[in-house]
């Protein structure tokens, strides 16, 4: 494949019911639509963008209820450059998110906890999944410190921002935390899914090998390939995994990425037969 054709899967907020949801110290609107296990889909930056309703649509589609809650960004907005900044700038000075702290617990992801411990409490099933992408990609690992979540996957992770050693291994949670979601793993109440691109350096692979260290074989990693030359046409700062890189096309890895996560959910999540 010599290029990357087409653009990326989107949809629209038509069908997604709205309502404010308090948990944590926080209210945040939340979004829903579906039926079946309970997925929370937290959004990556700027928001709640077409591409992010088009994987939020997608997992409709699959079979889940999908619960997006919004915690910044102005819903069913597009992405753009500025749109980004003036998003990330803000979110760099709020306590509710930590972004550049190391060992550290974060107010959002206890916000997030309660969010899956209620759409565990109404949806069939296990328990329920959590997904995060980007600013928000470890915030779904932090949020299996509740029982309520069964399957975690962290796509391209960039929070705590990676600079220096012990901030590009850090998982986004406190040393308490991680050491709880890895006494989950071990017993086989939770695994999780990491997904970053092999050149992405807001992902550093530090991260993902801390995090493997911790829960073993309960963390599975997919890398796409984005070196010079690859041969599917991912440009060096490919980031988005599972929205902004995806095409509909037969083989496509970001495509396949995506469908794992689906079966990855689904084996979590469906009740037993």
């Amino acid at each position: 494949m010599a290029g990357q054709p087409g653009s990326a899967p989107t949809s629209t907020l038509d069908g997604w019911a709205v309502s404010p949801f308090t948990g944590g110290g926080l209210t945040h609107d939340c979004y829903e639509k579906g039926s079946g296990p309970g997925v929370v889909l937290i959004p990556e930056v700027p928001g709640i963008t077409p591409e992010v309703l088009g994987l939020a649509d997608h997992l409709v589609d699959a079979g889940f209820t999908v619960v997006v809650p919004s915690p910044f960004g102005e819903p069913g907005r597009p992405a753009s450059a500025g749109y980004a900044i003036r998003v990330v700038s803000r979110l760099c000075v709020q306590a509710e998110f930590r972004a550049f702290a190391a060992n550290a617990s974060r107010p959002i992801t206890a916000f997030l906890r309660t969010v899956a411990a209620d759409l565990a409490a109404r949806t069939p099933g296990s328990g329920v999944g959590v997904i995060g992408m980007c600013f928000t990609g470890g915030f779904a690992l932090a949020a299996a410190v509740d029982d309520s979540v069964r399957a975690s996957v962290l796509s391209q992770p960039g929070v705590p921002f990676p600079l220096g050693a012990a901030r590009r291994a850090d998982p986004a949670m406190s040393a308490a935390e991680f050491d709880r979601v890895a006494a989950r793993a071990d017993a086989g109440h939770v695994c999780a899914i990491g997904l970053r691109f092999s050149q992405d350096g807001v992902v550093p692979p530090e991260r993902f090998a801390a995090i493997r260290d911790k829960l073993g074989d309960a963390f599975e990693v997919i890398e796409l390939d984005s070196a010079p030359g690859n041969t599917t046409g991912f440009p060096k700062g490919a980031h988005s995994v599972l929205t902004g890189e995806v095409r509909d096309v037969p083989g496509h890895p970001a495509l396949a990425a995506r469908e794992r996560v689906v079966a990855f959910l689904h084996e979590r999540l469906t009740p037993d037969a």
